[in-house]
């Protein structure tokens, strides 16, 4: 295995998640009020936070690196990985939800849907990819016994 080797993810995940919030917010362009679903959605928010904090804590207690363009050294399936092994990913996509139910933009949730699609489809078959090159067997079984995101 090439140690140079790795997903080649064509950008980074969290600015497809954040480039896309910000366009449909910005098409809403609506004043918001204070209001059940903005509580709900600052909630979602911090829990999402705690999520891509405990997702990310795991890498570093691996000595790993998160990023998906870099090579990976250590297979993550412990902790919060035991439940989906797209913590991150799930965290991006309910920080996004709840950024846009703060905003009350139907824009910011249409486009994390989008972002989660193309998440999906376009960025995690690629890791999925290189994982199973990198850890062979390993990655097999844990790809069969943990769900892509819940």
């Amino acid at each position: 295995m090439d140690d140079k080797d790795n997903p080649r993810v064509f950008m980074p995940p969290p600015l497809i998640f954040s480039g896309l919030l910000t366009l449909g917010i910005l098409m809403d362009r609506r004043p918001v009020t204070l209001g059940v679903v903005q509580m709900f959605g600052g909630a979602l928010a911090l829990a999402a936070f705690g999520l891509i904090a405990t997702a990310l804590g795991m890498f570093r207690r691996k000595s790993t690196r998160p990023e998906p363009w870099q090579p990976a050294s250590a297979l993550v399936d412990e902790g919060i990985y035991r439940l989906t092994r797209n913590p991150m990913y799930l965290g991006m996509a309910l920080l996004s939800l709840g950024i846009a139910l703060v905003f009350a933009s139907l824009g910011g949730v249409l486009a994390t849907v989008l972002a989660a699609f193309i998440i999906d489809r376009a960025v995690i078959p690629r890791e999925e990819a290189y994982l199973l090159r990198r850890f062979g067997e390993d990655y097999r079984n844990y790809r069969s016994r943990v769900r892509r995101w819940l």
